[in-house]
């Protein structure tokens, strides 16, 4: 099948480059003509491991291509996505579509055949009834149907995500766009995997009830290992005996600094909005919210702390800068809380991360960016690791110790062992652990 993708971001990408993998014929369409001659050069704007090669080799059997104007590629396509960004709106946290109108627009004036149009994006309840009314008040003749297919993408692992999902969510309102979906998806349909066709707004409201739920999931972890430490309790085991249970599930309970990334913090505002206008507010959702942001701060005050309560003069050394391993996304991550805090409370902050660097600089100016983890703690009073790269996991524990002016270890992701550290000569904190 033609598909156009409009949009050529993280999930844009990875979606499309995915669909010709499948075997589909599709055009990527983003209006940033220095990306569009990056990616016709096999050049990543985003780092994604296996992304590279999959885009190579398609683009080189000729199922994916990269424009600029999206009039030729809609007008050919038997699928439309639309998987622009929804960032939080400024003042009121709600989802803002002005790229998702704009795009409904175009595609109106594209269209010239039966034609399904996809919300990729992210967006809130009602918004795919919104795309068919612009399209239908654009081009009153245009023949098309509007579905909503939410994206489950994990940055990091986006690729297998795609091509072995846990579920497919398709929402679908006449059996010609429910029967072109399953054919678009029709090798996973092979593997047997999971597909729920639903209703426009119900597939809209799953997106965002399943971030905020793991939003909430992840807060709910950090506040136990918070109580273990008050107990004498170990966070890793309280989560291990609760995560087997069938009913609840290991994943998602590991203690850290608080969430970040492009979905969680933007998701869990816009669904906070989304209940406050329909008169049903989510208050454990926001209360989810507001616990993740303090968190942030408190892992700086953390760090002050064990530092003596001053970190006045002092040199950091903060390894890892994006908000999860496996990505260059520095969409809130907890490190744009916590350097400036500890900067502005009289520290030097030096930092390293394996792909996030370049990202950070123009986020962070006052950091002080070195080449390797070891540059970084050269003559710092303390090392804190933010972000749990495996290149972090095996670090030589003598020579760090060499390096720091003192041997101080604040651990917010648990990547070392305690009993381990003491040995080693370490004055260690970390999360959830007496």
């Amino acid at each position: 099948m033609q598909i156009a993708m409009i949009g050529a971001g993280y999930v844009g990408l990875v979606s499309g480059a995915c669909f010709s993998e499948f075997g589909h014929r599709v055009t990527c369409i983003d209006q940033d003509e220095l990306k569009i001659g990056r990616l016709r050069r096999n050049e990543i704007p985003i780092y994604e491991p296996g992304l590279e090669p999959l885009v190579a080799r398609n683009a080189a059997a000729g199922r994916l291509k990269f424009e600029k104007d999206l009039s030729a590629a809609v007008a050919d396509a038997d699928l439309v996505f639309i998987a622009v960004g929804t960032p939080s709106r400024r003042g009121d946290g709600h989802a803002d579509l002005t790229y998702v109108r704009e795009a409904a627009k175009q595609i109106a004036q594209a269209i010239r055949r039966y034609t399904v149009v996809v919300t990729k994006s992210t967006v809130p309840v009602g918004t795919g009834r919104e795309v068919a009314e612009i399209i239908r008040a654009t081009n009153p003749k245009a023949e098309f149907d509007v579905v909503s297919n939410p994206e489950f993408l994990r940055e990091g692992s986006a690729i297998d995500d795609f091509m072995r999902p846990n579920r497919v969510v398709i929402g679908a309102e006449s059996e010609r766009a429910r029967e072109r979906m399953r054919e678009l998806y029709r090798p996973l349909y092979l593997i047997e995997t999971p597909i729920l066709f639903t209703g426009l707004e119900t597939a809209e409201l799953i997106k965002y009830a399943a971030n905020g739920f793991l939003a909430m999931k992840i807060s709910f972890i950090n506040q136990i290992a918070d109580l273990c430490e008050k107990v004498s309790a170990d966070v890793h085991d309280v989560a291990r005996g609760v995560g087997l249970d069938g009913r609840i599930g290991q994943k998602f309970l590991h203690p850290g600094p608080g969430y970040g990334g492009s979905c969680f913090p933007k998701d869990t505002r816009a669904l906070v909005e989304i209940a406050r206008q329909a008169g049903a507010p989510l208050s454990l959702i926001e209360a989810t919210q507001e616990f993740n942001e303090a968190r942030k701060l408190k892992m700086a005050d953390r760090v002050i702390a064990v530092l003596g309560g001053s970190v006045a003069g002092k040199v950091i050394a903060l390894l890892g800068l994006t908000f999860k391993p496996n990505t260059d996304d520095m969409r809130e991550a907890p490190s744009l809380a916590i350097a400036p805090a500890l900067i502005e409370a009289g520290a030097e902050v030096r930092a390293h991360d394996p792909e996030g660097m370049a990202e950070a600089k123009k986020l962070v100016p006052d950091v002080i960016y070195c080449a390797d983890p070891y540059e970084a703690m050269t003559g710092a009073d303390a090392v804190v690791f933010l972000t749990e790269w495996n290149s972090y996991r095996a670090l030589d524990l003598t020579r760090m110790k060499a390096l720091l002016r003192q041997p101080v270890v604040v651990d917010l992701r648990n990547i070392y062992r305690p009993a381990e550290m003491r040995a080693a000569g370490f004055r260690y904190s970390s999360i959830g652990r007496a």
